[in-house]
């Protein structure tokens, strides 16, 4: 994947927690498989559309049906991935200069099935080529309308949509979350501290041993990275990994 240009790196938080759906998204068999959180407005998709219907009703002990109306958002398909955001998280976008070229790398909750393990992991990303502001019904050939097409949305309603991919491993390269926890204390690579992250500007988040308190909530994170090339070295790794 090339990387052309100034990038910046958006850590985006999307499915299950404890939040939205009430738990954490499933690592079955090794393969991570983020939920997209439940919602009774502007969607068609349940999750037995998605082939997740088993899946939530035991991770949920039955609270949320299969046939239950989900928010699908990242959408997957065809080698591409499409993402809407609008509001408030959009104009956080917006005023951090995200546009194309820059690199969506969406994180979730997650547990292992196998251990029982708790951890934030990265599981996607999108690569932006176009944006498409204010979102309209027509994305072109698509399985299921995104949601960000449907019904209502603020008018900066905006859906970002280039390449991407979901990981099929749970890759130790992408937990973020440090052995042990507590959760929201990550291991980050060294070259984030002095470029820094949207909403982490406190200096007492930023702990020893290259690890970072992110904040309790938020959906997305901005690191400009530039030109710096341990960041952008960092990058295609972690898409190489995902896509591996």
């Amino acid at each position: 994947m090339e990387l052309e240009g100034a990038v910046r790196i958006v850590f985006s938080r999307k499915g299950f927690d404890t939040g939205s759906g009430g738990t954490a998204s499933p690592i079955i068999g090794g393969k991570p498989i983020s939920l997209p959180i439940p919602t009774s407005r502007r969607s068609i998709t349940t999750y037995d559309h998605l082939g997740f219907g088993e899946i939530v009703e035991r991770v949920t002990r039955g609270r949320i049906a299969r046939d239950h109306l989900c928010h699908e958002d990242p959408m997957f398909t065809r080698g591409q991935c499409m993402f809407g955001q609008t509001g408030a998280a959009q104009s956080h976008l917006q005023n951090q200069g995200v546009g194309i070229g820059d690199v969506f790398l969406f994180f979730g909750l997650f547990s292992d099935e196998r251990t029982g393990d708790r951890h934030h992991r990265i599981f996607g990303y999108l690569q932006v080529a176009d944006m498409i502001s204010p979102a309209v019904s027509e994305l072109g050939p698509l399985d299921r309308p995104h949601p960000h097409t449907l019904g209502e949305w603020n008018d900066n309603n905006t859906v970002y949509r280039g390449p991407g991919a979901v990981a099929t491993k749970d890759h130790e390269e992408l937990r973020l979350t440090q052995p042990g926890g507590p959760l929201r204390h990550w291991i980050v690579p060294s070259w984030l501290r002095p470029i820094g992250l949207s909403f982490h500007g406190k200096p007492e988040r930023w702990l020893a041993d290259d690890r970072l308190e992110i904040v309790a909530r938020g959906q997305e994170f901005v690191a400009n990275i530039g030109d710096e090339l341990p960041a952008r070295e960092w990058l295609h790794r972690t898409i190489e990994t995902i896509r591996s």
